[in-house]
């Protein structure tokens, strides 16, 4: 019951336009139709735009903007938040470069960044009036009012996330109950004019099989109309193709979807979104079966809506039932059947056909050098030409090995020996490291290729490593390691084959190795080729030219000159280097206010959990790192989509979670952690540990950066996050150790006993995915629970994995605390071995491999680095305060000495 004054005061509001402009003004009324924000300049929306900002070529992304603006874009939505790349660099960079472009310049420009740096550099490029995408009060009325405020005074209008401290509104009363808060904020308490915000009241998908979700869309539109009539002046935006999600891959169901939703969404009141033209189809044009389901979803108007949706949409992707699939490659000729089993993975039938395939040879052994080897010889050449993925050619190998394990008996019969291989590589992961997921993926590839491989397994000394290389007669010694002690056992072999006169090719692979540290380090202790191989996939032309009777010789000349010159130019680096003293270092220390940060933990001390139910840990999964080690490069879930991998991806995701469901089913892997908090107070570059009672526990030791800062940078060490002893403070440190790999060696031993390396790999990669998301568990559960310094954080999965919480959890052997002797002292605080059965190798490396563990930083301000180099004066003073000789110390700190 408005007075008649405020009716019409809301009238005029409503009457209001939006003035936005490039180049050129674009005025958004009540009459204006709806306005397509072009999302192909955003990094996470095209891979094509992210390769090219990647790899510099801002020209050529600088034709998607035209594309897009050509294409009917009213707003360009630019986006550079990704990992890799310097986000404010690069916004401004490509923005200075539109500015230049009249014809892409003519339309508004809206700043899409989780970043307020990035946003404020590129407002500051704009040269007509754009909009920031995006603000919310995740992180309190505070910094909502601050960062707004700013926003207010560069003249920018204003994207509005429904997300508040207690997290994203996923349902109509949390849409209408942010967006009114914020509304009454920027109105009432900023005087920030109504028609300059625009509402994004989260879209979700739909027909995702989960009940929250049965109302994505109507709680949506409802939310929008809500706005509308209650929120005078202010817009509505959002991401479209969002609500088809889980139909990627089905291309007719999500246009259908996006069209029908954005039908509906617009005659609620929506005005503006982020849309891809090319996944969108005439909503007239929508068959009537299809779009009948469709609605039903989006209305939610049936109970089986879903269901219906999903059986319709099976017949119109043109999928084959797998009742009803292809089977006419079984009416080809033997010969052809092994070769497409091979290339397809298709593991069922290759008994039958070896067998069929015997009896029309003369002998066993011309069934593996005739139909098996050529079909893999196809598999090497697709994987080689980048038109085979790694599960495939792990599927391949899998359906190889079953068929020679078949002809085994009768080849042992008629001891007619083995089919003559290309070389025999051997393949170790060096003593003291436990990590093999990668070397055993290097050895698949390489087999593929028709190489005999004698894998060595995990941990493995020199000595035995030499031996059997000399005793099997091998062509090339493969050594792999993930830790960065591994890195020195690599120089230690190579010293050692050197002593023993060898001069057979060795390489080099893992994730701590490097082509620097293999030139630098342990080239110059072998004459023989010493060879960096970054990937399986490079493994195959690398082994190829260091057998070739005709290319080795020039393949070696290559490569020592290669390397001789990476460490001249190396040597050169570490001269043009800026160090500083360490009583410099230190001087220039970080410090911060402490007390208003600590707070007391809930439940001090060590808190242990066994056997931690496999189910909740599997949602705090972070899937990209998963695809990384099959080498599917890409970010989930966008990775399902990829026009190059994304067939692939999906197939080994299905994979993924149906051995994920049987893990968690059938309980047979066991996930353990010990946790505990502590008092805790600095003491120069060291923490200090406190029993109850005031004495001292024990103490960490840390070092810090010695390169010589910009002006207002601090050198930092890890040791400044807690507050000094002498400060009088009473603080807290937390330690954690996680896994999720007992009862793991079972079934590697019954995969490996069926010749299956792609269910051994993955069971391998799903442990490794699995101990991570238990540190991500654990991490969350101590900030909320057991120390409780942020009780009511409330972020999802993606946000947990994206680091937005507060505090740090840094881990022995990573950048900013690289001494993995560390780990030991870790150990006995929480006397983890006794409480998880985690324990550690002579090389500090954790058992089961599928561990984590690491301390617990909660001042606000904590951030990972990475140490860098560091000077002798430094490794004395840690030497002494670790009670190290100082060529220990030097050796698990090998890869950070600026000297020797």
């Amino acid at each position: 019951n408005l007075s008649q004054e405020k009716q019409e005061t809301r009238r005029f509001i409503r009457m209001a336009s939006m003035h936005l402009s490039g180049l050129d003004p674009l005025i958004i009324t009540p009459e204006t139709n709806f306005v397509n924000i072009g999302e192909r300049t955003n990094v996470t929306g095209s891979r094509k735009f992210l390769n090219l900002i990647k790899e510099e070529k801002f020209e050529a992304a600088l034709e998607i903007a035209r594309d897009q603006v050509e294409g009917g874009a009213q707003i360009l939505d630019v986006n550079m938040d990704e990992g890799m790349i310097d986000g404010k660099v690069a916004m401004v960079k490509f923005l200075n470069l539109i500015a230049s472009e009249p014809d892409i310049a003519r339309i508004p420009i809206m700043i899409d960044s989780s970043k307020w740096e990035i946003i404020e550099a590129g407002l500051k490029c704009l040269q007509g009036k754009g909009i920031v995408n995006s603000i919310s009060l995740k992180n309190g009325e505070k910094e909502f009012i601050a960062i707004a405020r700013k926003v207010r005074m560069y003249g920018a209008a204003v994207v509005v996330m429904a997300f508040d401290e207690a997290g994203q509104a996923d349902t109509l009363e949390r849409r209408i109950e942010i967006c009114g808060r914020v509304y009454k904020i920027l109105t009432e308490q900023l005087h920030f004019p109504p028609h300059d915000i625009i509402f994004d009241p989260n879209i979700f998908p739909v027909a995702t099989g989960m009940e929250e979700h049965r109302r994505s869309a109507v709680d949506f539109f409802q939310a929008t109309k809500w706005i509308k009539e209650n929120l005078p002046g202010s817009y509505v935006s959002g991401g479209v193709s969002n609500i088809s999600f889980s139909f990627r891959g089905n291309n007719v169901v999500r246009e259908a979807i996006n069209s029908a939703f954005l039908y509906h969404a617009i005659e609620h009141g929506m005005d503006m979104g982020i849309v891809n033209p090319t996944m969108l189809q005439v909503y007239d044009e929508i068959p009537r079966e299809l779009l009948e389901k469709v609605e039903d979803v989006l209305l939610n108007t049936r109970e089986d809506a879903t269901e219906r949706l999903l059986e319709f949409a099976e017949t119109v992707k043109g999928k084959v039932n797998k009742s009803e699939r292809d089977l006419s490659w079984r009416n080809d000729t033997v010969e052809n059947r092994i070769k497409y089993a091979l290339v397809n993975g298709i593991i069922e039938f290759i008994e039958p056909d070896v067998e069929e395939s015997r009896n029309q040879m003369d002998k066993p052994l011309l069934v593996i050098e005739g139909p098996l080897m050529a079909g893999m010889d196809v598999v090497g050449d697709l994987f080689g030409a980048g038109k085979m993925f790694l599960p495939q050619v792990v599927k391949s190998a899998r359906v190889m090995k079953k068929a020679v394990a078949y002809l085994v008996p009768y080849l042992e019969k008629e001891k007619d020996g083995k089919s003559k291989a290309k070389a025999k590589i051997l393949m170790a992961t060096v003593k003291g490291d436990v990590h093999d997921i990668g070397k055993n993926i290097v050895s698949v590839v390489l087999a593929c290729n028709n190489y005999e491989i004698i894998d060595l397994g995990v941990m493995v000394p020199p000595d035995k490593i030499i031996s059997t290389a000399i005793s099997e007669k091998v062509d090339i010694v493969g050594l792999s390691g993930l830790i960065t002690p591994s890195l020195d056992e690599m120089v230690t072999v190579a010293d050692e084959m050197e002593k023993a006169g060898m001069v057979i090719p060795l390489l080099i692979g893992g994730a701590t190795t490097s082509r620097i540290h293999t030139a630098v380090k342990i080239d110059p202790k072998y004459h023989g080729a010493v060879v960096h191989v970054l990937d399986a996939s490079r493994s195959v032309p690398v082994a190829g030219e260091l057998i070739s009777d005709q290319r080795k010789a020039e393949a070696i000349k290559r490569i020592k000159s290669e390397y001789k010159g990476l460490r001249e130019n190396h040597e050169r680096k570490n001269v043009e280097k800026t160090l500083i003293s360490l009583p410099d270092s230190r001087a220039n220390r970080f410090s911060a206010e402490y007390k208003s940060h600590i707070t007391k933990p809930k439940s001090p001390g060590i808190q242990r959990f066994e056997n931690y139910s496999l189910k909740e840990i599997s949602e705090y999964i972070d899937w990209t790192p998963f695809f990384q080690t099959w080498m599917l490069k890409g970010k989930f879930p966008f990775i399902l989509e990829d026009k190059k991998v994304g067939v692939e991806a999906k197939k080994l995701y299905a994979d993924a979670q149906e051995m994920l469901k049987e893990i968690i089913a059938d309980k047979s892997l066991i996930a353990n952690a010990a946790a505990g908090i502590f008092k805790a107070n600095s003491e120069g570059d060291d923490l200090i540990i406190f029993n109850e009672d005031g004495s001292v526990r024990t103490k960490f030791h840390f070092l810090r950066q010695q390169g010589k800062k910009a002006k207002d940078l601090p050198n930092l060490c890890l040791s400044d996050f807690v507050a000094p002893l002498n400060s009088g403070i009473d603080d807290y440190l937390g330690g954690f150790a996680v896994t999720a790999g007992l009862g793991i060696e079972p079934l590697i031993e019954k995969y490996e006993k069926d010749h299956d390396d792609y269910k051994s790999i993955m069971i391998k990669s799903l442990a490794d995915r699995l101990a991570e998301a238990f540190a991500e568990l654990m991490h969350k559960k101590v900030r909320k629970e057991i120390w409780g310094y942020c009780p009511d954080e409330n972020f999802s999965v993606e946000e947990l994995i994206a680091e937005k919480y507060r505090g740090i959890r840094p881990a022995s052997g990573y950048p900013a605390c690289p001494d993995h002797t560390e780990k030991k002292l870790l150990f006995d605080l929480l006397a983890v071995e006794d409480s998880t059965g985690i324990y550690l190798t002579e090389s500090f490396a954790m058992y089961p491999a599928a561990s984590v563990c690491g301390l617990y930083f909660a001042h606000p301000e904590s951030k990972y680095f990475g140490l860098g180099k560091i000077q002798k004066d430094q490794i004395i003073d840690y030497s002494k305060r670790k009670h190290m000789n100082v060529g220990e110390a030097e050796k698990w700190l090998a890869s950070n000495l600026s000297y020797l």
